[in-house]
């Protein structure tokens, strides 16, 4: 690529106890972006989960950017990108999905989306999936993604 690329995914998971009162409050609360670690050299993902099971506490490691769901394409000095999904995996009914955005450098984005799924034979009830991708195009300062993007994705739909 000819700018550098940093990724930053903040998945967040919970189930029915996170969905109302003081629960959900402290959920919406969480942080949608992070600090990226600074030991790591060359394109890669910071990838952060917060669990419900594990109290939100963020989980951090970092992974290779083809691992993850999104859609990075250079052309004319530019970088498309499109977060990957199944239409029939999880995803809540929405009308349409947005088209791909296009950054130039100096640019950040972020996207969200959210999923709910079902055990198999629906024994235990919902669970559902908050998917935050943060994608700045050229170089940044660690602490890029605490900041306002440039550009904002709300692909969230309603998870009932």
């Amino acid at each position: 690529m000819k700018h550098p690329v940093t990724v930053q995914w903040v998945h967040t998971t919970w189930t029915k106890a996170s969905r109302g009162g003081e629960a959900a409050a402290r959920r919406h609360a969480l942080p949608v972006g992070f600090t990226l670690p600074g030991d790591v050299d060359g394109p890669f993902t910071h990838h952060v989960r917060m669990d419900e099971w594990r109290d939100f506490v963020p989980q951090a490691s970092t992974r290779a950017l083809r691992e993850t769901p999104l859609r990075l394409l250079e052309r004319d000095g530019k970088l498309t990108v499109l977060p990957r999904v199944n239409p029939l995996h999880g995803i809540p009914p929405r009308s349409r999905r947005p088209p791909a955005v296009r950054l130039a450098p100096g640019e950040w984005l972020r996207w969200q989306l959210n999923y709910r799924f079902s055990s198999a034979l629906g024994i235990r009830g919902w669970t559902y999936w908050l998917d935050t991708f943060n994608v700045a195009y050229g170089p940044v300062d660690p602490g890029v993604f605490l900041g306002e993007p440039t550009r904002l994705i709300d692909e969230t739909g309603p998870v009932r």
